[in-house]
């Protein structure tokens, strides 16, 4: 993401307590030493920097190749530990694939806190899949959402699809029942903040499963995925796996949100004090790093110099030999060369074990972002 221009980050009221350090270094998978923690608002705090902006609200990905590579993962034995992720809920598939002890979503963007925070409420209030993708879309959930269960991913579009948004009583009262949850969360949440919340939420009531990733200004492209598109995909075998897919996804991406296990961060993946603060959350909990999904973000930190301060960043980060970074490609100057790419997909999702990654660049072997990419094409997450 660009360096664009940086605006003040509304401090929170919270004081923030200091967390206790862990004794000893953990291997990946292993219980993570207990930590008394600050409460979920003042963890917030404590993490985040100032934020920026990108020229896109990213309510929902543009990557319909996300999930392709969760073979990969489960390869390369990438599970547990500590999970980050750039953008909105493509990082809550990979959360419930991944399986981590906690995970920080960091985005230059503070709308991605709030985004978060809607996501977070909408898990509070909705004990099944149905009840989130009704409540995400506005939409009334069914009489006995206890018996969808075992419902299809296509199954529960096609409920929505054929379900009318509520009307606006209900979803004023929708609206009541979230943000009373949000401000429960500690969170200083002013007037304006409320107003994006609600219209993004309104945007996603709106569009319903047709809801396209758009940047401002610009009429949506065609060749991105819609949300039904994203909640359907498949893992490259056939096999549905976004969070939404079975139930026991979901709920254990619920449980972590419940416990404030996923936490939203303000913060430049390539500035001075978030990811620093993340890497050192992660070394207090006992919690290597496991996934780094970072989007396409590199190929905007390479434009503007600085990926080094990036690379500086991720050093920080304490890892394993499976530590692996998730990253999309998009064509420009890559149609025909990666052998991952489809023609199903505008995106190209490739992995990489970190480890790799920082050899390599140590040995100078990335002059450009286009050798990162057909070097992570040629050397995917390291085998189990």
């Amino acid at each position: 993401m660009r360096s664009m221009v940086i605006r003040s980050f509304l401090s929170l009221a919270l004081a923030v307590a200091l967390l206790s350090p862990a004794s000893g270094a953990q291997r990946q998978g292993t219980a993570p030493v207990p930590v008394q923690t600050s409460t979920f608002a003042a963890l917030v705090t404590k993490l985040s920097e100032p934020g920026g902006d990108f020229g896109a609200d990213n309510l929902i990905s543009n990557e319909q190749s996300y999930l392709r590579v969760l073979p990969a993962l489960t390869r390369a034995g990438v599970t547990g530990g500590a999970y980050v992720g750039v953008g909105p809920d493509q990082n809550l598939s990979y959360i419930a694939h991944v399986k981590p002890a906690v995970a920080f979503l960091i985005d230059i963007r503070r709308d991605n806190l709030l985004l978060h925070l809607l996501f977070k409420a909408i898990f509070a209030v909705s004990p099944t899949r149905i009840e989130y993708l009704c409540a995400l879309t506005g939409r009334a959930p069914p009489v006995k959402p206890e018996t969808w269960a075992s419902a299809s991913v296509d199954k529960m579009a096609a409920f929505i699809d054929g379900a009318p948004a509520m009307g606006s009583a209900e979803q004023r009262a929708l609206r009541a029942r979230l943000e009373t949850t949000m401000k429960a969360t500690g969170i200083n949440l002013d007037a304006g903040d409320l107003a994006r919340i609600a219209d993004f939420h309104r945007e996603f009531i709106d569009a319903g499963l047709s809801l396209v990733f758009q940047a401002r200004g610009r009429p949506p492209s065609g060749y991105y995925p819609s949300l039904r598109t994203l909640i359907g995909e498949t893992d490259g075998a056939g096999r549905q796996a976004s969070f939404l897919a079975i139930e026991s996804g979901y709920q254990f991406v619920r449980s972590l949100q419940q416990r404030d296990l996923i936490v939203p961060v303000v913060g430049d993946v390539s500035g001075p004090r978030a990811m620093s603060a993340i890497a050192a959350e992660m070394t207090a909990r006992g919690t290597p790093l496991s996934a780094f999904y970072m989007s396409n973000v590199e190929q905007y930190l390479f434009q503007d110099g600085r990926f080094p301060a990036f690379v500086e960043n991720l050093k920080r980060f304490p890892c394993t030999d499976r530590s692996t970074i998730i990253r999309s490609v998009f064509p420009s100057g890559f149609r025909g060369v990666l052998p991952q790419s489809t023609g199903d997909s505008y995106s190209t999702s490739l992995t990489q074990g970190l480890g790799t990654m920082l050899n390599d660049l140590t040995a100078g072997r990335y002059r450009n972002y286009a050798d990162l990419v057909i070097a992570s094409s040629k050397n995917p997450a390291p085998k189990e």
